[in-house]
């Protein structure tokens, strides 16, 4: 079903991600996150869910399709570096920032800090360009939000 979404992430190099492939993209890597510590709650996939509505004003039904094939596309994906890479080359800074915070939101769902959530989002916040001072800004927003 994504064999040409994964052929192009793994392209020497990939053309860049429509928006819809942006959003896919990010919505999986959200998977990936709450999938990291081996326990994938329903507090977590209604965070994705809570996200990506918002983020893209999707409706429930929309919502809802869009976390499914992010979880299919997250299990049969490459490397994390790769849905990184394509993200950082499709959305713009401050949106990055914005990813860091969705990732965030997502690791604090289950009202616990992972080390293995916390070290995926310092890998991915670097890899996408996100400095240490914005990332901790990021969380710091989170945290303080609940």
């Amino acid at each position: 079903m994504f064999a040409d979404f994964l052929k192009n992430l793994v392209a020497p190099e990939p053309e860049p991600l429509t928006d819809s492939d942006a959003r896919l993209a990010l919505s999986a890597l959200l998977v990936r996150l709450a999938r990291t510590d081996g326990e994938y709650s329903a507090a977590e996939a209604a965070r994705i869910e809570s996200i990506i509505s918002t983020r893209y004003a999707l409706s429930a039904t929309e919502t809802r399709t869009l976390r499914s094939e992010a979880e299919t596309l997250e299990s049969e994906a490459p490397d994390t570096v790769r849905f990184t890479r394509a993200i950082k080359d499709a959305v713009a800074y401050d949106d990055r920032i914005g990813v860091v915070e969705a990732l965030w939101k997502v690791a604090l769902a289950d009202g616990s800090r992972d080390a293995e959530e916390d070290a995926l989002i310092r890998l991915a916040a670097n890899l996408l360009g996100v400095n240490d001072v914005d990332s901790a800004k990021a969380r710091q927003r989170v945290a303080n939000t609940g």
